[in-house]
């Protein structure tokens, strides 16, 4: 878990935002409550939503439209978490059964559209038609890097490919925390693009961190097969660096030829090169290169406890379960 003293100063605005978010189901059909109940209750570190709020506190954001923006952006996290479960065919995260596991697709495709309406809904609350804009536009940027993903071929070793798509994925909706909130307080044009760009570079060692844990984590907390980007046919970083530094191994051979992996020995084995090799230590290092950009540009704004939360955020990031 994120330590405390990191969401200390917004901890009881970080309580309405949940409160605000199951209230979004009120007075419509029992198994929409139902149903955001159990995809609320199933934890979640509300980290976009926190820095939504600091940043806001930091520069000077109305409080209840700060609390109404960091709410609509974690709702739109969670309606994209929804959707990913059933695409994936999870059926837990965070080792709580998914809504998918327990709905028809039909109904969780449904759930997904109706948090995708309410945070849409959060999102106008506040009143700001340039937070509305980018809000629309950060989650046409998901979906499109969701369709991406899933209609391009498998196996695809490209940097600028993983580039793109961790930008879609993640850093797009962390740069919007950083500039919406930024926005909403009437910041001055260079602030805001800090404050986006923080977001964005934290955003991109977060998933960056997530594509380790992957390959290092236990598959009882990942609710999922280690390695299992790679078993769908995603190259993530940790693999990128190992196909690049060992050409030589005849499963990157076959991998890069196109011919994929044509058996679970094979994948087995590349997975368990790519743990026992630095290529997880090299991808690691790239996502404290990027934490650290992102501090750099936090160092821009004025120093209070909101900032030193952004950074202690920042640096949680690259050190969670690692």
């Amino acid at each position: 878990m994120i330590q405390s003293s990191y969401y200390t100063p917004v901890q009881s605005e970080l309580s309405e935002v949940d409160n605000l978010m199951r209230m979004q189901a009120d007075d419509y059909h029992p198994d929409l409550q139902k149903a955001l109940d159990i995809i609320l209750s199933s934890g979640g570190k509300r980290i976009r939503a926190a820095i939504t709020l600091l940043t806001g506190k930091m520069l000077g954001a109305d409080r209840s439209l700060n609390i109404t923006l960091a709410a609509a952006i974690e709702l739109l996290h969670t309606a994209t978490l929804v959707h990913d479960d059933l695409i994936d065919g999870a059926l837990l995260r965070r080792g709580t059964p998914t809504l998918n596991s327990q709905w028809s697709p039909g109904a969780t495709v449904l759930t997904g559209d109706f948090l995708f309406a309410r945070a849409a809904k959060l999102a106008a609350d506040t009143n700001n038609t340039e937070v509305i804009r980018i809000f629309s536009e950060t989650l046409g940027i998901i979906v499109n890097g969701e369709l991406a993903q899933l209609f391009s071929r498998r196996f695809l070793a490209d940097r600028k490919n993983y580039q793109d798509r961790i930008y879609a994925k993640t850093a797009s909706l962390f740069e919007t925390c950083g500039r919406t909130a930024a926005i909403l307080s009437e910041a001055d044009h260079e602030k805001v693009e800090y404050m986006a760009k923080f977001g964005k570079a934290i955003g991109i060692s977060f998933q960056i961190i997530d594509d380790i844990l992957d390959f290092k984590g236990e598959q009882a907390t990942l609710g999922k097969p280690v390695g299992s980007d790679l078993r769908q046919g995603l190259i993530t970083l940790p693999a990128l660096y190992y196909l690049q530094d060992h050409p030589q191994d005849p499963n990157v051979a076959a991998l890069i030829s196109e011919k994929c992996l044509e058996d679970e020995k094979q994948t087995k084995e590349l997975i368990s090169a790519i743990i026992n090799s630095d290529s997880i230590s090299k991808a690691y290092d790239e996502a404290v290169f990027h934490v650290e950009e992102a501090i750099n540009f936090l160092s821009m704004q004025p120093k209070d406890i909101y900032r030193d939360s952004l950074e202690g955020l920042a640096r949680y990031i690259v050190n969670r379960n690692i």
